[in-house]
């Protein structure tokens, strides 16, 4: 299975009844996976703070339960995950976060550790999909023991690869008895002040048990190295070393025991610690008084891999045979089709300030559209312009844009709508309405009007919903228009009053999405100007000074085609495409 195919397997197996999570890659196939099972009650929270909610009550009410998000998703939900720590949470309470490191899909390389640190709840660490299947049972098991959420942290390689796993049976426990309790989850302050000495003493047991658990076990090989770590990285040693060196596998790194990494130091002559991103391990063993080796030799950033622990460790590193010729790059771009790229076009031909949002959509700050000014984190597009509308006035008003998905403005953009609204900047948001969640796999949300599962749901009515919150301007354009996006983004950006442009058309690779036949070239009308690279198709290209299109990719949305003077892309039969 793969490592997330196989925490929903735990799940499942340690008898969860309610799921509530945001799409965020590389978590997103635990929840996916879950919604497999039908004795499960799953969902698609508009977002991970309302997700953590959900799960909680839950628990609170006596079911087990679970959410799961990226490493960036847990900031949107640290709110509760704080405050969850002091109530503590009656039935068990599972929560996944999965860390990138390399960022291969996120905007940075947070190590999600310091989260169970600050919030005082016990963390544990898989290294494979059978201690994925293994660790999300237990988890339900340590939460329910000691009254406190459990934090199950991967990495994209734990959760992206395959290895075998051993299945057993669903076994789901009875409802835990609901008992008013305000002293336990009424966190008002002269409470919480009773909470907080319960969250320090159930550290401290924690930290025993993290002497004795077999979650933290020692593997002795060779003396003269004896190495410390966790996850993914205990794989990178076991490969690289073999049984040549002794390891202490961390699948508790938090809170980490005392003793045991005392006693495991003693035993070898020399101690590293193999963690990728922060040196957490490392500056444990350092304040017990262990001296050990890490960050000195391993990068702080990136990901690892077994030849780099060879090659920081000073052991020979295998090498593969290269090709005879460098193979070019290929940069992520928008799909042939992807209705964000005609809106991307407009907003350069209208030499437009874009502020952008998390989404596929970011793409369009990538070469040829260099359409975007800045990405920061979900929702900052709309919050971000009318903070940039308030310091620059007239100058960003007539300029500036935000650009927000629609799962993403649900997910924290129609805050800052509505600060707009509340607040009167002058201000144009554009949200690109492509009726899915494109960049984590097509999840469903609630502007589609279907549920996790596929069945009919409550639709959000985007134009109602920005009304509402007190914008009166809303247009609807269709982003395969160029002319017609390109007037009323000019319209709006001149109106002296908050305005919503929703750019609508279903993502191009929906499977419920019809395209028109793929174009074709006129080779005797293509005058080769290249106006038609502007927009970055990855279905045309340009050879023998002539545009060619591949109609293996091809959907005939006809963009180009307004692109060009010369009527050179015509349909299968011949006739013009304009």
């Amino acid at each position: 299975m793969l490592g997330n195919e196989a925490v929903a397997r735990g799940l499942y197996e340690g008898g969860v009844a309610v799921v509530s999570s945001y799409p965020g890659t590389p978590s997103t196939e635990i929840t996916e996976y879950v919604s497999k099972y039908d004795e499960v009650y799953s969902e698609w929270a508009p977002n991970e703070k309302v997700a953590m909610e959900v799960a909680f009550g839950s628990a609170f009410a006596g079911k087990r339960s679970f959410c799961g998000m990226k490493h960036v998703g847990l900031n949107v939900a640290a709110d509760p995950l704080f405050t969850i720590s002091y109530t503590g949470v009656n039935a068990g309470m599972v929560i996944a976060v999965a860390d990138d490191p390399g960022m291969h899909s996120s905007q940075n390389e947070q190590d999600s550790r310091h989260y169970a640190r600050a919030a005082k709840v016990p963390m544990l660490e898989p290294a494979d999909s059978s201690e994925c299947l293994e660790f999300a049972k237990l988890a339900f098991e340590l939460s329910e023991r000691f009254d406190t959420p459990v934090l199950l942290r991967l990495c994209t390689r734990i959760a992206h690869s395959q290895s075998v796993v051993e299945t057993g049976e669903r076994v789901e426990p009875e409802m835990r008895t609901y008992k008013k309790d305000q002293v336990k989850y009424v966190m008002m302050p002269g409470y919480a002040r009773i909470r907080h000495p319960i969250v320090e003493e159930r550290m401290r047991a924690l930290t025993e048990f993290a002497e004795t658990t077999d979650l933290n076990r020692v593997e002795m090989g060779g003396r003269s190295i004896g190495f410390i770590t966790s996850g993914t990285s205990y794989q990178y040693v076991r490969e690289a070393f073999g049984d040549s060196v002794s390891i202490l596998k961390l699948g508790m790194v938090y809170p980490l025991p005392v003793k045991k990494i005392r006693d495991f130091a003693a035993s070898v002559e020399r101690v590293v610690v193999l963690e990728e991103l922060d040196p957490f391990i490392e500056e444990h063993c350092r304040a017990i008084g262990v001296n050990v080796s890490g960050k000195d030799i391993f990068p702080i950033v990136g990901e690892f891999s077994q030849n780099l622990v060879r090659e920081k460790m000073g052991l020979p590193v295998p090498q593969g045979r290269a090709l005879e010729e460098a193979i070019p790059p290929r940069p992520p771009v928008m799909c042939a089709g992807c209705p964000h790229r005609g809106l991307f076009y407009a907003l350069v031909r209208n030499k437009a300030t874009v502020l952008g949002d998390i989404g596929c959509y970011a793409l369009g700050a990538n070469a040829p559209l260099f359409a975007m000014d800045y990405t920061i984190c979900m929702g900052a597009s709309i919050s971000g312009l009318h903070g940039f509308n308030k310091a620059r006035g007239e100058e960003g008003e007539k300029r500036a844009v935000a650009v927000i998905g629609d799962s993403t403005f649900m997910h924290s953009g129609v805050t800052g709508l509505i600060d707009i609204a509340y607040n009167g900047s002058n201000s144009t948001v554009i949200i690109a309405d492509n009726s899915t969640t494109g960049m984590t796999g097509h999840q469903p949300n609630p502007t589609t009007g279907e549920n996790i599962k596929g069945d009919p749901a409550g639709k959000v009515d985007l134009e109602a919903l920005c009304r509402a919150v007190g914008i009166r301007r809303v247009r609807v354009v269709d982003p395969y228009n160029l002319k017609e996006c390109e007037e009323v983004i000019k319209e709006e950006l001149a109106a002296s009053e908050p305005s919503v442009i929703i750019s609508r058309r279903p993502c191009a690779l929906l499977k419920t999405v019809r395209h028109n036949p793929p174009l074709r070239v006129n080779e005797e009308k293509c005058r080769g100007c290249r106006s038609c690279m502007k927009i970055g198709c990855p279905a045309i290209s340009f050879r023998d000074k002539k545009a060619k299109i591949d109609n293996t990719l091809c959907v005939g949305c006809g963009v180009c085609t307004q692109m060009c003077a010369f009527d050179a892309f015509e349909s299968e039969s011949g006739e013009g495409a304009n």
